[in-house]
């Protein structure tokens, strides 16, 4: 056996494990269409519980939608190569394993939603019969949009993988190699998409995807950074800080960002939109676009795409400051940012890290703000994404895929 198809093996074993795992989680349930308003009638949501509705909705597990690809030779050496580095703490590692695993910050949903969205809007009739994957109930290029979504996806947040290695200082090998890894794998996924995306032969898809491409690659420059490159809030502006503005969206032109630098709110939000809200809503859009919809419910779509990550964010922003939480987390926070909004002077905490997160008191920032009002007003945040979310879902026609999605954002409430 070449080394190739040992790698290839390997990883093959890895996923049927993984595979196997979730099939008995998902085979515990099956959703009728009696029971289509299974959080309507005030069951406790549960997020598992809502994406395996989901997939079985849509056919089959989405975290497996680029199995193709991850079963390549290339991925597969990859995948091999990975090995090394367990032990140490290259943060590719924790990457790998959200790739793997569900939970409620799987990045694979990403592609379900994609799905949920092409199937709960149907498509138009003249929509030629071999176009259609009526198994699934989706077409087989929102299915493929879907792929290249969680491509996307993927290759950037295995991009922001990287370790930032300082000059003049003696790096770990260990971190090299990772390094060379995350940057590999991430061209790999990326340059995979962009040729599926190609395959599908609609220059305005490819434009509008391209814009968010363009997106997650500018939110890596938006406001200062410290030296190991991490991001940091602008200085809040007095004249700025209370007002709520929201990023000048125009389709596929970049948004504005130096209107929302030192606005807290309006930061968190221009962050959160380039750095994957602006992917979810225009894949939202891109599959109505492939469906034959008029331009209006393209519109729609992207909006719901776009809160429905901002809400996500926001549920993920809460849980550094959980009471049990302990360790650094991220300085651009929902309720870091809006105790900023709430007490400007405590900027001066976010400074002490420019020249290094060593120099950072974690746990004083926690303890501040989970006595602020962050917290509640990072919750009221949430709860006003998913509600415009909702208002967008509520114009499609009733249907199971409909319904699961709405099981999802009402899952995320209890997060």
């Amino acid at each position: 056996m070449n080394f190739s198809k040992l790698s290839r093996a390997l990883l093959q074993r890895d996923f049927t494990r993984v595979l196997a795992a979730r099939s008995v989680h998902l085979n515990g349930f099956v959703l009728s269409s009696d029971r289509r308003q299974t959080l309507s009638h005030g069951q406790k949501p549960d997020w598992n519980r809502a994406v395996s509705e989901a997939e079985k909705i849509v056919g089959y597990p989405t975290s497996f939608l680029s199995l193709r690809w991850l079963l390549s030779d290339e991925i597969a050496n990859v995948a091999l190569h990975l090995r090394k580095l367990v032990g140490s703490n290259h943060p590719l590692l924790k990457t790998a394993k959200g790739l793997l695993y569900n939970g409620k910050n799987n990045m694979q949903a990403w592609g379900l939603i994609v799905l949920l969205v092409s199937k709960a809007a149907g498509h138009t009739a003249d929509i030629p019969d071999l176009e259609q994957d009526k198994a699934a109930g989706v077409l087989h290029s929102q299915r493929a949009l879907a792929e290249v979504t969680e491509m996307i996806r993927t290759s950037h947040l295995v991009h922001k993988g990287m370790v930032n290695l300082q000059k003049n200082t003696e790096e770990s090998g260990d971190m090299v190699f990772g390094n060379k890894i995350a940057l590999l794998s991430g061209d790999y996924l990326l340059s995979n998409s962009c040729s599926e995306l190609a395959g599908l032969r609609n220059q305005e898809l490819v434009e509008l995807m391209s814009s968010a491409v363009r997106d997650l690659a500018e939110v890596e420059f938006v406001g200062p950074r410290d030296k190991q490159n991490n991001p940091l809030p602008a200085k809040p502006n007095l004249e700025k800080v209370h007002q709520v503005t929201q990023p000048c969206e125009n389709g596929i032109e970049p948004l504005v960002v130096s209107d929302a630098l030192g606005n807290p709110q309006a930061e968190w939000t221009l962050r959160h939109v380039l750095n994957g809200g602006s992917l979810l809503g225009k894949s939202c859009q891109g599959t109505l676009k492939l469906a034959g919809h008029p331009l209006v419910l393209q519109e729609q779509g992207y909006l719901f795409g776009k809160h429905l990550a901002l809400a996500w964010q926001a549920c993920l922003d809460r849980e550094p400051f959980l009471p049990s939480s302990s360790g650094p987390f991220s300085l651009v926070s929902a309720p870091l940012m809006f105790q900023l909004a709430h007490d400007p002077s405590f900027y001066s905490e976010i400074e002490k890290g420019k020249d290094s997160v060593d120099d950072v008191d974690y746990e004083f920032i926690r303890k501040t703000v989970m006595t602020g009002p962050g917290l509640e007003r990072t919750r009221t945040l949430q709860r006003e994404h998913s509600a415009a979310a909702i208002d967008v879902l509520n114009q499609l026609p009733h249907s199971d895929a409909r319904t699961a999605l709405a099981n999802i954002i009402a899952a995320m409430e209890d997060l």
